[in-house]
């Protein structure tokens, strides 16, 4: 992984000379193998790089090619080598020496601006094409690796983080209001719509899937990839879906493991990471190496509540994973002396602008710091398996069974569920309807309660933001759309998955640990978006594909596992019991600030405080209340770093 930088005067004359390496020195607070700069007249490139895979020990960043006239900086891990190798024409015993940013450079000498689309992993990088005198570069289709940049005084400038581009002249600290409406007032865990945007008025972003082109007085933007869904796949038998889904997953997790240092894995009791555990231990165990996992537990004394069918606790599934599976090295982690609230500032060095997941904070962070201290390079997620491998919502397939008039269908996936889940028939039913019908179940049922609203009024009228949130349905208003159009919205949309490439990047530069995901892997997504939904739901039973798939390789009492899922986080209110009155004082501090009254709402928020009492009740954790009142303190926090 590298954190790159480079400046680019847009009219070739000649750059400050201190410039570039000021740029530099703000990196300096993250661990590196190597620094390297390159420049010439108008150009500077520079690299701050650490060596997670075999190839990058032979890397040099930035990397100039005079017979080419290029100059390559990166921050990237490719996955499609072998094709790439054999399209480009490059020996093939070369593989496993030549790096992957030599390989970028040779596609874009290849393929011109076309070259992103022909790469699978993650990177973002910039190459200076100076026959054409142009800058040009591309950031990965979900937006893995973070590439932000600021236009001023004739300059591109731009970084893998955003302080350093703070500290160039003409930039200023002011902060966006637009992107800050956008934060405050999307309800779910979207930081903002325009991906272009960041929490800075003077600093931009590349969106994921986007391209940059700058050239002369221009500065143009492409989107290069656009996940909609291909040509159905036609198979003979289930055996042949199943089969294929093995090939295809198989080799995005191979893909993943390729690191000079030890690998390892998240770990629940469910089927996406265990999918992911499976594999990747079988890959180690041929390289005689273990697989370190890492799963994270509630407190000792956290006595749980009520979760409606959530596990709070998965060591049992996880137990049982790591048994069936073996070579696996596995750390059970529950961070005793951590809590979301002491954690925030932190979190606001690390991610440099205001978060949501505070819920999930303290315990995701500490496995990046174990992780660390093993040494790990690679870090397997299944973060996007609900959408990609595990695909099949049993219930929401029956809606669709019945919008469509496919009745024989329906009766027997109806009856099949009921039956195999043992649930009351008539209560399915009435589920099943107002998935297929939600505008006129909520026309029979009366309107619901507008949801509570974290930013002022009067702050959401003057920038407008509703109307931009509206035409992607994330007002916070009744919607009725079903989850097959959420889905399509899920991979159609980039800012959908940003905040996550954002919070992988920042966290693998302090721990030098880079977060991989097979179930976000392109080839894979492209694969579960050709399968018919007949095997994703068969049978009356959800996520069937991946559980048919999984036969032998889990455990069945994972693999099978239908009434329970896991939860992380519900004891988030627990670990505060100790600092509740002073998470309580700076709220009611945070109230009364003068700062924040253009932007939160704090007629809201006062009802808030008063609903959540005095005393940290444990369900607290998934309430709306301690939601908007968590989040508006983070909020805050940024607030007065400004200040």
């Amino acid at each position: 992984m590298s954190a790159i930088a480079g400046i680019y005067h847009i009219q070739h004359d000649s750059l400050d000379p201190r410039l570039g390496p000021e740029l530099m020195q703000e990196l300096s607070r993250y661990p590196a193998d190597n620094v390297g700069v390159w420049e010439k007249r108008g150009v500077f490139l520079g690299c701050r790089a650490r060596w997670i895979t075999p190839e990058s020990a032979y890397e040099t960043l930035p990397l100039y090619d005079p017979a080419r006239g290029l100059a390559i900086t990166a921050d990237a891990i490719l996955d499609n080598r072998e094709e790439l190798i054999e399209q480009l024409h490059v020996p093939h015993d070369e593989l496993d020496v030549i790096p992957d940013s030599l390989l970028i450079l040779l596609a874009y000498e290849k393929w011109g601006e076309g070259a992103p689309a022909r790469l699978v992993g993650d990177f973002a990088f910039m190459i200076w094409d100076e026959k054409k005198g142009s800058l040009f570069g591309a950031r990965d289709f979900s937006g893995n690796r973070t590439l932000y940049f600021q236009r001023a005084a004739g300059r591109f400038a731009f970084c893998t983080v955003i302080h350093p581009l703070l500290t160039l002249p003409g930039a200023d600290r002011q902060m966006n209001e637009q992107w800050v409406s956008e934060f405050l007032a999307i309800p779910v865990r979207v930081d903002s719509v325009d991906c272009f945007s960041t929490v800075y008025r003077s600093v931009e972003q590349l969106p994921p899937a986007h391209s940059v082109t700058v050239t002369g007085e221009r500065v143009v933007f492409s989107r290069y990839c656009r996940l909609e869904a291909p040509e159905t796949l036609r198979l003979k038998s289930n055996e042949e879906y199943e089969e294929a889904f093995r090939e295809v997953f198989g080799r995005a997790v191979r893909d993943r493991l390729r690191t000079r240092l030890a690998a390892g894995a998240n770990l629940s009791g469910g089927l996406d990471s265990g999918s992911v555990v499976s594999f990747a231990a079988e890959e180690m165990r041929r390289r005689g190496e273990p697989l370190h996992t890492f799963s994270s537990y509630p407190i000792d004394s956290f006595e749980g509540f009520p979760l409606h069918g959530r596990v709070a606790d998965e060591r049992p599934y996880i137990r049982e994973t790591i048994s069936h599976v073996g070579n696996i090295r596995p750390h059970f982690l529950n961070f005793p002396e951590r809590n979301s609230y002491s954690e925030i500032e932190e979190w606001l060095d690390i991610l440099e602008m205001p978060y949501k997941f505070i819920e999930n904070s303290y315990w995701l962070k500490g496995i990046y710091e174990q992780a660390q201290q093993e040494n790990l390079g690679v870090l397997l997620s299944g973060q996007r398996g609900n959408w990609s491998i595990s695909w099949g919502p049993a219930l929401d397939y029956q809606a669709k069974l019945i919008r469509e008039f496919r009745w024989f269908a329906f009766y027997r996936e109806n009856r099949q569920y009921t039956r195999s889940m043992e649930a009351d028939r008539r209560k399915v039913l009435q589920i099943v309807g107002r998935k297929a019908f939600p505008a006129l179940s909520r026309l029979t049922g009366g309107a619901p309660e507008p949801p509570p609203e974290l930013i002022h009024p009067d702050f959401a009228k003057r920038t407008e933001v509703y109307g931009r949130l509206q035409a992607l349905q994330l007002d916070g208003a009744p919607s009725a759309r079903n989850v097959y159009e959420i889905r399509k919205q899920h991979f159609e949309q980039p800012h959908i998955w940003n905040v996550n490439g954002t919070v992988a990047t920042k966290l693998s530069l302090k721990y030098g640990v880079w977060d991989r995901d097979p179930t976000n892997d392109i080839r894979v997504i492209r694969f579960c978006l050709s399968v018919p939904e007949e095997q994703y739901v068969q049978n009356g039973v959800d996520r069937s594909l991946i559980r048919r798939a999984m036969e032998g390789r889990l455990p069945d009492t994972v693999r099978l596992n239908r009434k329970r899922r896991g939860v992380q986080g519900a004891d988030g209110i627990a670990r505060m019991a100790g600092v509740w009155p002073m998470f309580l004082g700076e709220l009611r501090e945070m109230l009364n600030d003068p700062r924040t009254s253009p932007y939160l709402n704090k007629t809201t928020l006062t009802g808030c405080m008063e609903r959540i009492g005095s005393e940290p009740a444990p369900s607290l954790i998934f309430n709306s209340d301690f939601r908007l009142l968590a989040r508006g303190l983070v909020f805050y926090r940024f607030l007065k770093r400004l200040s």
